[in-house]
């Protein structure tokens, strides 16, 4: 019952709260409720319990305090980080309008598995939409790698965010979507959308392997991942365009442009940007998934879009119960992708981030508030 109590009061490190957990899903189950959270040995039940006392006396002596002052504190801060939370979910209620486009609150997904699911939930819901031609971005992360992190310097250039991030994850999301070839003759469009728990084939075909660019394919689904403005990727885009016909899916992964006018003048592709016009933007690849990272003020933001809904607007602010945890802060919703301006003035009217980061983190060294 001590490492209920332990655990509820936020006193427990998050890596014990991890051991715990795994022995209780090891646990056969039982009809007593005492004997379902019983720790396999008394010998683990007194490693965690003695882990968790040494962390708080640890805390303690750095701070200056007695042990009962810094469980107290700890206390305090887990209030107010509920209170944070709770007052973000009413302004969630306030804003709703009722409308399909604002009736979803998107969480930010911690890891690429729940980036790849948001994914797919979006891009199904487009097809069943009837839009077959959809651009995807994802967050370029590991498959271990959480969505709080530093972001990613990639010193490998193209080669290796392919070779990390993009062939894993689009690979991922082609799995996870429940989407099978149609069927001729059929008239049911929404035919392709499928139950079948049997994951797809999954073939990757490099295009340029400088430019870490690749088509990855099932049967019912192409996706072309990073192409650029080179002229070579709207011949290629034509070309999958026709081949997999308008009922099949088509996707873009992080393509390396922003719009129409990525396509500057190049004096060896003079009609390079009407022909972009052309062959992508007058064909829709509506963007219908998209996790962007960026820092605004100093804060890590992020910026969530998942068809239908609106972009959804995050900033990280540091958990108050755990050393060097930080937990999203919803910010607002947005019909178009959101500026860095758009998130500056919303952080300033924001109380919790009255604060700069670097002047909360002085404000917990000094064991002040950082409210």
């Amino acid at each position: 019952m001590n490492i209920i109590i332990l655990i509820a009061s936020g006193l427990l490190a998050p890596h014990s709260i991890d051991a715990f957990q795994q022995h209780r899903i090891n646990l056969p189950v039982r009809t007593s409720i005492q004997s379902s959270l019983r720790l396999s040995t008394e010998d683990d039940v007194q490693r965690l319990l003695e882990k968790a006392r040494q962390l708080r006396e640890e805390a303690a002596t750095m701070s200056g305090k007695t042990l009962q002052e810094v469980e107290d504190e700890a206390k305090q801060q887990k209030l107010a980080q509920e209170r944070i939370v709770e007052k973000a979910r009413k302004e969630r209620e306030q804003s709703s309008t009722g409308s399909r486009s604002s009736m979803q609150i998107l969480p930010v997904p911690d890891d690429a598995k729940a980036q790849n699911e948001q994914a797919a939930a979006a891009v199904e819901r487009a097809f069943k939409d009837g839009i077959t031609r959809q651009t995807v971005k994802f967050a370029l992360i590991g498959q271990e790698e959480a969505m709080s992190g530093e972001l990613n310097e990639f010193p490998g250039g193209a080669k290796q965010i392919y070779r990390e991030c993009g062939r894993p994850l689009t690979e991922s999301l082609l799995r996870e979507l429940m989407i099978t070839p149609k069927s001729s003759g059929s008239s049911d469009e929404n035919e392709q959308i499928t139950s079948s728990a049997t994951p797809p084939t999954v073939t990757a075909e490099d295009i340029w392997d400088f430019d870490g660019s690749a088509i990855i394919s099932t049967d019912a689904v192409k996706a072309l991942v990073f192409p650029n403005t080179d002229v070579k990727y709207l011949k290629d885009i034509e070309a999958l365009d026709k081949k997999v016909g308008p009922d099949g899916l088509f996707l873009l992964v992080n393509p390396f442009w922003r719009n129409v006018e990525s396509w500057g003048f190049n004096i060896l592709a003079p009609n390079g940007k009407k022909r972009a016009q052309e062959v992508i933007f007058d064909n829709g690849y509506e963007v219908t998934y998209a996790v962007l990272r960026f820092s605004v003020r100093g804060e890590d933001c992020v910026a969530v879009k998942s068809y239908p809904y609106d972009w959804q607007m995050y900033a990280y602010r540091e958990d108050p119960s755990w050393f060097n945890q930080q937990v999203p802060v919803w910010l607002g919703k947005s019909e178009g992708e959101p500026t860095s301006a758009q998130i500056t003035e919303i952080l300033n009217s924001k109380p919790e981030f009255k604060m700069s980061k670097n002047m909360r983190q002085m404000q917990r060294m000094m064991g002040n508030d950082d409210q």
